[in-house]
């Protein structure tokens, strides 16, 4: 065969790679088939041009489980979850992690929840389920219900304002400020009147990993409830300090310890331990899911409630998210979260060290993770650094200015995730300082590179 022929079927049986001399498929549906093993290469050829998971500290999202774990998965990927009369025992894992999640969030008696496809869907569900119960609280008044508002920080996921979009409910919307990254009863209490469905809380901003001041939030709920007769709902979005709060800090109270909180979302892909994709919706009480998103269906010969958005979905997220369960238990998971926020202080503590750098809120409840901005001005940015821990290193640690009105503050954030052990912070550390004193010989990011860099806060 000559070197620009194209490979024949017999040459590549023999040698391998098809595709090494000629385009893969990228427009055009194929024609053709290949064999499973060219098929198999040609993607993970693709597939090594990508970043290493355990250098991606910008993301939330699990990279890493057991391979006990990894076996469940496999052989469950073929299990549709929606076909309870067929999967009997796949609905009952997932009613026991939602019996174990409410325990573990401190509900006080019986409840009633869903795995949903991550914390996005469960936030809709949650928020669908707020408007209708407002809705009806309104029409039993007699009063209107076409003004619905939903009050919440700048500090929350961009998934909310989505859900006001989608669902005609006006968003307020606390902005933020140079210094205070999260809100609390004052910055709520203006914006609270007779048609706000809930106010929405964060337990582990994506900006800095910290929470908003819940039980303040629930206090002010409780006063309105007494002087103005106004019940309005707290939902707590847990999506990431769902799993880190109940074993971290256990005697914060922002859970169903606190009157006002009646649903809560978390999401399992992160640090529930979980692969994407797998969140979890939980109400208090039973009666605080509207009744009107409940669904009867007669599916394959059952009848089923169901009430998330997508139908077909995979069972095999749900049986990780169990085996996580009894695999870890509260010791389990306590260990892993302590070890991860144990990182996160010698890395602080490390940055800190160096003189260049504020660290952000060390001193308070916090997510394994270090958020941090430079101390002064230099011939360089956060967004240099982050370009330039890539490009050296191949670290994925996020640069991104903060929602209004702190538009203004960058910051760089590291999440400390399981596989994240001492050597690679020591290494992290160092890493960062390199960085800095190569930006500071070139006088920062030349503006090619500075079009390059991806920011945001992650996910």
């Amino acid at each position: 065969m000559s070197v620009n022929s194209q490979p024949t079927d017999a040459d590549v049986a023999l040698f391998g790679n098809r595709f090494i001399t000629q385009e893969v498929p990228s427009r055009e549906f194929p024609e053709t088939g290949i064999p499973a093993q060219d098929a198999l290469r040609l993607v993970s050829e693709d597939l090594a041009l990508e970043g290493d998971p355990a250098r991606n500290l910008a993301t939330f999202v699990t990279t890493w489980m057991e391979p006990q774990a990894q076996q469940i998965i496999a052989a469950n990927l073929h299990r549709n979850f929606i076909d309870h009369a067929e999967y009997p025992r796949t609905a009952e894992i997932e009613q026991r992690c939602i019996r174990m999640l409410a325990d573990l969030f401190h509900a006080p008696g019986e409840t009633t929840g869903a795995r949903t496809q991550g914390s996005s869907e469960a936030i809709m569900l949650g928020g669908l389920s707020l408007k209708w119960n407002w809705r009806k609280r309104r029409e039993a008044a007699g009063a209107s219900t076409s003004n619905p508002n939903l009050v919440f920080g700048g500090d929350v996921h961009v998934v909310w304002e989505k859900f006001c979009r989608y669902f005609d409910v006006e968003p307020r919307i606390v902005p933020l400020r140079p210094g205070k990254y999260t809100i609390g009863p004052d910055d709520v209490q203006p914006h609270v009147d007779e048609n706000t469905i809930g106010v929405a809380a964060v337990l582990g901003t994506t900006f800095t990993g910290h929470k908003d001041d819940i039980a303040g939030i629930n206090d002010l709920l409780l006063q309105i409830k007494r002087e103005r007769g106004l019940d309005v709902p707290l939902h707590v979005d847990g999506a990431s300090g769902g799993f880190v709060w109940p074993f971290l800090y256990p005697d914060s109270a922002w859970d169903f310890r606190l009157e006002q909180v009646r649903s809560i979302n978390v999401s399992g892909h992160k640090f529930g331990l979980v692969y994407p994709g797998i969140g979890w919706l939980v109400f208090r009480e039973t009666a605080d899911l509207a009744k009107d998103l409940v669904f009867e269906e007669n599916y394959l010969g059952k009848t089923d409630s169901t009430f998330t958005l997508n139908f077909s979905t995979g069972s095999a997220m749900v049986l990780a998210q169990y085996y996580n369960f009894v695999r870890y238990g509260r010791a389990g998971y306590t260990y892993i979260m302590q070890n991860m926020q144990a990182n996160a202080r010698v890395l602080a503590e490390k940055l800190d060290a160096m003189g260049r750098f504020e660290i952000i809120g060390r001193t308070e409840e916090q997510l394994p993770l270090v958020a941090f901005r430079l101390a002064a001005e230099t011939g360089y940015d956060e967004f240099d650094i982050a370009w330039q821990l890539a490009a050296e290193r191949g670290w994925m640690v996020p640069a991104y200015t903060l929602p209004p009105n702190a538009q203004d503050v960058t910051i760089m954030r590291a999440l400390v995730k399981e596989t994240l052990s001492r050597e690679h912070v020591d290494t992290l550390a160092r890493d960062i300082e390199e960085a800095c004193s190569t930006l500071a010989k070139k006088g920062g990011a030349h503006e090619s590179e500075r079009n390059k860099i991806v920011t945001g806060p992650g996910h």
